[in-house]
């Protein structure tokens, strides 16, 4: 059985107070708080165990790189992936695209070549590809969501050309909560001969994802919004893009061996990551998710649908509430202005006083925020800790904000 209560009890930080009301933590679409197991994982990561990582012989440093190394199966098997030679760890999802950006698409593209991007997509899953625009020529072809803001496969794939190399789309929006169907639009791309990649920042916190099922190329997820650190994170690559790319990062562990006239690079995963890793990031992203697995990502699901259901019911009550986008799969995600002059910092910050965190700004989302006509909204976004109750401390804190706004 899922007990949220109980659940709660394992986030220290859902006991505080903000302006001496009970926090109600509704910004989980930017960055999710952590559990007690995590925090106990970095805090015996550094106090017990630390050593830098695959080069030394001593205790320490064996333990930590059989700790940090186990990341990688634990990140291979929340995904589906059944190699975890397919996973590439590094800060986050803005790394991991870049990577596929200098490692896969800038050696094989050429100006007039294209990318496929929908209007829905983060700024990490943009600007990497406004670099080869600028830099090389590379088209930018934009497909738009449709007035509910669902993403049509059909029209993705209809913006392939004979010169377009790359597919590049979100699993769920940070904005809207749409849930893209990717499985549709991979297997569509793969037959046109077009690799994918997927921005699994969102869906991978809230849904079961299955990379292999999917049929993506590249998968992208980012640990500070898995209930794990900030600078974790990491990539999955299908074998055979794995093998066409070459490393846009030099420097140590990526080596086998360097000499005056040459480098002989380690082989895939290692060649694409330099340098001393995020070791303690790592590890506290393989702390949560053995934590989320525990509770089960069905049972997260089935409960974050609960809450979207609900605070879809409580906010479209509020006839004076404009909601962006209400796709009919969605995640726990509500964007909103209010109507009237308030802007979306103002509404934040009355929010704050009722001890209610939420977003507010244009969400890393530019082109989603110039097609919706809006400069900015507030974003509630709910994450596995959430409740009922906190749905209506929203509510009765909005209600606070158009009285005093109308």
């Amino acid at each position: 059985m899922y007990d949220v209560e109980q659940i709660r009890q394992d986030f220290p930080i859902l006991s505080r107070e903000v302006n001496g009301k009970p926090l109600v933590y509704l910004d989980n679409g930017a960055s999710a708080q952590k559990p007690r197991a995590v925090l106990d994982a970095i805090q015996r990561a550094y106090a017990e165990e630390y050593s830098n990582v695959h080069r030394g012989l001593h205790t320490l440093s064996s333990l930590s790189t059989e700790r940090y190394e186990a990341v990688r199966g634990k990140i291979a098997a929340f995904l589906g992936a059944s190699d975890e030679e397919t996973v590439v760890m590094n800060t986050g999802t803005t790394e991991g695209i870049n990577t596929v950006a200098y490692g896969w698409a800038m050696p094989r593209m050429e100006a007039g070549d294209e990318i496929v991007l929908s209007v829905l997509e983060h700024h990490a899953n943009i600007v990497p590809w406004h670099f080869l625009r600028e830099r090389m020529g590379v088209v930018l072809k934009w497909v738009e969501p449709e007035a509910d803001g669902a993403l049509d496969p059909q029209k993705v794939l209809d913006a392939i050309g004979p010169r377009t190399k790359l597919v590049a789309v979100t699993h769920m929006s940070n904005v809207l909560g749409t849930v893209v169907d990717v499985a549709a639009i991979c297997a569509g791309a793969r037959e046109r001969g077009v690799a994918t990649l997927v921005d699994g920042s969102q869906a991978a916190v809230h849904m079961p994802v299955d990379v292999e099922a999917i049929g993506c190329d590249f998968y992208a997820i980012t640990g500070h919004k898995l209930y794990g650190p900030s600078g974790s994170g990491a990539i999955y690559i299908r074998p055979e893009r794995l093998a066409q790319m070459r490393p846009f990062m030099g420097g140590g562990d990526m080596i086998r061996e360097v000499h005056r006239d040459r480098v002989d690079y380690a082989e895939p995963p290692m060649k694409f990551e330099a340098g001393t890793p995020g070791i303690v990031a790592q590890i506290g992203l393989g702390a949560a998710l053995d934590y989320m697995s525990g509770l089960g990502m069905e049972a997260i699901s089935a409960h974050e649908a609960t809450l979207r259901d609900y605070a879809r019911e409580r906010l479209f009550g509020l006839n004076w509430l404009n909601i962006q986008g209400d796709a009919t799969d969605k995640g726990a995600i509500f964007s909103f202005t209010l109507e009237g002059a308030a802007h979306a910092h103002d509404i934040s910050t009355v929010l704050d006083k009722k001890g209610v965190a939420v977003r507010a700004g244009h969400h890393c989302a530019g082109p989603l925020m110039d097609h919706l006509g809006l400069t900015a909204t507030c974003r509630a976004s709910f994450g596995l800790y959430n409740t009922r109750d906190e749905v209506d401390v929203l509510v009765d804190a909005l209600e606070l904000c158009h009285d005093l706004f109308a």
